[in-house]
């Protein structure tokens, strides 16, 4: 919803500032089919000849965020922290009961209880992987943090990848923008023995793509990088917390520490209030009882 707002905000401030200056939308909207055909042609073109297929996929795969947001919201924060709760009070008390949920996770009850969460292979092979590691006694915290960090920078740099292309696009659209005045400027060189109205139309349409490159650049391409580099560090907060509790759990702490310590590393603005949690722990344990 705040990108439709923030589009809606950057045509009315302006187009409606230049019409109130007096400006004329005509010669604009004449030059703008020819203009997008070769700034937004070419901007594709660059963008299709710079990356390969997987990079260009990804970019299509990811572009509705822009407008959907992040994966993860508050309420999936406290589905993770049950199930993880619940995962390590099995852990502790009874191993051999965890293997049938790490094993094959997609088809676990426990698992099944949080669908969102079960449908993230990501989420589902870190937390499966690590809780396997262990039981085969490599619990080291230390190198299980080493090694869960390296992962995670990792998926970061790749879920990156997105909003850098992007924001090259952005980054060449002001330039070529210039192509295309100036091939305006020759269109009206070749035709200078016309009146000045007719050559003022064709100069002030060769300039509409210099405005066109700039105002796609730094109104709407550059802005729509930003945003999805926002939405990929919103993410990536949710698989930081995966590690924090797991990392607790090494540690031998209580599963409602564990629990704690992953709530407390999440940012403020979607972090989950401990009566929040306490309160879908205690139903748990009610359940379990």
């Amino acid at each position: 919803m705040g990108a439709i707002v923030g589009i809606i905000i950057i045509f009315v401030m302006v187009f409606g500032g230049y019409t109130l200056a007096g400006g004329k939308m005509g010669i604009i909207i004449k030059a703008l089919p020819f203009e997008m055909m070769m700034i937004g042609g070419s901007a594709v073109g660059a963008f299709v000849l710079s990356h390969d297929g997987g990079t260009i996929k990804h970019v299509m795969h990811d572009f509705g965020k822009i407008f959907k947001g992040g994966k993860w919201h508050k309420h999936d924060y406290v589905d993770i922290l049950s199930l993880m709760f619940q995962l390590i009070r099995i852990g502790q008390t009874a191993p051999l009961e965890l293997e049938q949920h790490i094993e094959n996770p997609s088809e676990s009850a426990l698992f099944g209880m949080y669908p969102k969460i079960q449908g993230d292979k990501r989420a589902c092979d870190m937390i499966c992987d690590t809780f396997r590691n262990s039981s085969m006694n490599f619990d080291d915290p230390h190198q299980v943090e080493d090694l869960l960090e390296k992962q995670l920078d990792a998926d970061k740099e790749t879920a990156g990848h997105t909003s850098h292309a992007i924001q090259a696009t952005a980054d060449a659209l002001p330039a070529l923008g210039i192509v295309a005045a100036v091939l305006g400027v020759i269109k009206t060189m070749a035709a200078i023995d016309q009146p000045p109205p007719v050559l003022g139309g064709m100069i002030g349409g060769a300039l509409v793509g210099t405005f066109l490159g700039v105002f796609l650049a730094y109104g709407f391409v550059g802005p729509f990088a930003t945003r999805l580099q926002g939405v990929a560090d919103h993410d990536h907060v949710f698989y930081t917390l995966i590690r924090d509790v797991l990392i607790a759990n090494l540690h031998r702490h209580p599963p409602n520490i564990c629990v704690e310590v992953g709530r407390q590393n999440v940012p403020r603005d979607y972090r989950p209030s401990f009566a929040e949690v306490e309160e879908k722990l205690r139903e748990l344990k009610a359940k379990a009882a």
